[in-house]
């Protein structure tokens, strides 16, 4: 620890924050990643093999990232080189090679730490390429991003990707209990007050000690209540990033919930788009989407509905255009399903494909010219309207094709009624022999 200590300019006597102070000293001491480091978990398997690969880290913040790789380090005997992303470049990242090279030369390995490892280019990660394979340095990178889109197929193809849980509201409270441990008194809070400073923390361990922190240095003469805690401590905004993986996974879980007709876990998604400073065009577009693809012709009023909301919005703006997102969400949650259509344009779009190029049967072409009277074009017709029930029953596919459904509505909704105007018209069909 006093490297680390000394690397900052710092002594072991200087004032550190709480969360600092309860930085693990060994893996058992980690909180919420069992899954991980229990003893079926991928980490605690390496180090019983005596054998630790390179891996990236890809979780939240506060969920340990950093300690996790520094105690590998310890467990397994490397030397322990940190860096950020952030500050450093080619020219860094050469330094650290170096010294790994020297270092290997002496009988002692490296562990490379990367924070934020997805902030490098594509270049800065193709440099770790050779250091990973010829063993100079073991890479523990740690990202809050998805390693899929951030980082090269080159670079995850040389380490496993590791996925950290979001610390849950038992993770939490041994947190504070190892405060409380510390300081050697409770936290003055009641247990409704305990409860939101957990919730407050939103699944960041670093975070909660930072809150209890702030108490304990308030000092309360009585327990903060929750109404206290809340006009003491500024809540920070939920985790969000409306330009990367967070943005696709709440839409995505607002879309299904739709499909699903969980009204109110829509809504719960759609609140915490908007909490979080979703675009409401990009919220309006996909509850849009949602009424085509989910609803269809079961409630052929559903688009209407989420179109109607996005001009209510544009007219109204936020906060009181968010009530026309919110009402539309209600109304697609709560209609009729129906992807008959969805599925039906996907089976004519790959019929399509496969006929390619045939040509419409003769007798529905137009023929403005005498030439194409002569080749048989729109002979045999038959107008709709002058027939019996205005349905001639006439075949309207190319003849090199045999008659193909496409569209089967389900028995849910208006498209019950259209299924029984399918069913009419062929009846019809199959009384004129077509």
């Amino acid at each position: 620890m006093s490297n680390l200590f000394e690397a900052a300019g710092m002594d072991e006597g200087a004032p550190r924050p709480l969360a600092d102070k309860l930085r693990p000293q060994t893996l058992e001491e980690v909180v919420g990643q069992s899954h991980l480091l229990g003893e079926k978990g991928p980490l605690a398997r390496m180090l019983a093999s005596g054998h630790l690969s390179s891996i990236i880290l890809w979780g939240p913040p506060g969920t340990g990232k950093t300690t996790i790789a520094r105690l590998l380090a310890n467990r397994v005997g490397l030397h322990f080189a940190p860096m950020s992303a952030i500050f450093s470049g080619v020219a860094d990242l050469k330094k650290v090679f170096d010294a790994a090279r020297a270092r290997r030369q002496t009988g002692q390995g490296t562990l490379l730490f990367v924070d934020e490892i997805h902030r490098f280019n594509r270049t800065q990660q193709d440099s770790f390429l050779p250091v990973m394979e010829d063993g100079t340095v073991t890479v523990v990178g740690a990202t809050t991003e998805n390693p899929s889109f951030e980082l090269n197929a080159a670079l995850l193809s040389r380490a496993q990707v590791l996925v950290l849980n979001r610390l849950d509201d038992a993770a939490l409270e041994e947190l504070l209990a190892r405060a409380e441990a510390h300081k050697g008194r409770p936290l003055p809070l009641t247990d409704e007050a305990r409860a939101s400073l957990r919730a407050m923390a939103d699944g960041d361990g670093r975070y909660a000690l930072n809150l209890a922190e702030e108490v304990y240095a308030l000092a309360p003469d009585e327990p903060f209540e929750t109404a206290d805690l809340i006009a003491a401590i500024q809540r920070r905004a939920p985790l969000y990033d409306k330009g990367r993986e967070g943005h696709y996974n709440l839409v995505s879980a607002l879309h299904k919930s739709i499909r699903g007709s969980d009204c109110d876990a829509a809504l719960y998604w759609l609140a915490r788009m908007l909490v979080g400073g979703e675009d409401p065009l990009f919220i309006a577009r996909r509850l849009v989407r949602a009424a085509i693809e989910d609803i269809g012709l079961a409630d052929p009023q559903a688009v209407h509905q989420a179109l109607a909301a996005k001009e209510v919005f544009d007219f109204l703006g936020s906060p009181e255009g968010d009530l026309a997102l919110a009402q539309a969400t209600i109304y697609l949650a709560t209609a009729p399903k129906s992807n008959a259509g969805y599925k039906a344009f996907g089976a004519s779009k790959r019929a399509a494909k496969e006929t390619g190029s045939v040509s419409p049967p003769a007798h529905i072409l137009n023929a403005p010219t005498r030439l194409m009277e002569d080749l048989g074009y729109g002979a045999g017709y038959e107008y709709d309207h002058d027939a019996p029930n205005a349905f001639s029953g006439q075949d309207y596919f190319p003849e090199e094709m045999t008659r193909q459904k496409f569209y089967s509505p389900v028995d849910r909704g208006f498209e019950r009624e259209i299924a029984k105007r399918l069913a009419y018209w062929q009846k019809l069909r199959q009384e004129k022999g077509q």
